[in-house]
């Protein structure tokens, strides 16, 4: 492919992304779009947060591991924005990707109690860095024995957690109580074990928790 060839290439990409022309689009990227990063290395520490955590700009991990044995290499990853490619690539067929705006995160009782409630917050939060001008809500899945999303805030605004490449996340108001979004008892996996996203519609129609994921 020559230079011309790429460059037909990036002008005719730069218009269907809607901009005007090459120039639009370079002065897009480097004036309007906030700079993100993605960090592949293949183990994470706490002290590669700390780092990425005084950094201005939103960045994410991916841990990144090969293993070789019997002349074969086995790659050990998580693929980024995973929780968002298995809404894309699965069988909800009602669920689009513009319209995730709210973030599920599993609860112990005592934090539930001293965060969510009594601090408006949640903390130490893993998010992915694509979600983080989407998300709008928040809700509390309270696990065993209680086994249900309870309650739902909207948020104020998400920061950086002290020095670390998580985040808090800050009501406007106290959280309020809904009716509660159960377990599915005859459904595996569909209690969240991590940050899980949705939309608010959905969280405010569902029952349980296969109507919401």
């Amino acid at each position: 492919m020559t230079n011309k060839d790429y460059y037909d290439f990036v002008e005719k990409s730069s218009k269907m992304a809607g901009y005007r022309n090459i120039d639009a689009f370079l002065d897009a990227i480097i004036f309007d779009i906030p700079v993100a990063a993605i960090v592949i290395i293949d183990k994470s520490s706490t002290e590669l947060e700390n780092v990425l955590g005084q950094l201005t700009m939103d960045t994410d991990i991916i841990e990144f591991q090969t293993f070789i044995g019997n002349n074969e290499q086995i790659h050990k990853f998580i693929p980024f924005n995973e929780e968002i490619r298995d809404i894309q690539e699965g069988d909800k067929k009602d669920v689009r990707i513009e319209d995730l705006d709210t973030i599920v995160v599993p609860a112990q009782a005592e934090g539930f109690q001293s965060a969510f409630i009594d601090s408006n917050a949640w903390w130490v939060i893993r998010i992915s860095s694509s979600m983080l001008n989407r998300i709008k809500y928040i809700a509390a899945y309270q696990v065993a024995p209680i086994s249900a999303i309870t309650h739902w805030a909207e948020v104020a605004k998400i920061d950086k957690f002290k020095n670390t490449n998580k985040y808090i996340v800050y009501f406007k108001e106290p959280a309020k109580e809904i009716s509660h979004v159960k377990l599915d008892t005859k459904k595996k996996g569909t209690a969240p074990q991590s940050p899980r996203y949705t939309s608010y519609e959905k969280l405010m129609k569902g029952k349980i928790l296969s109507d919401v994921f």
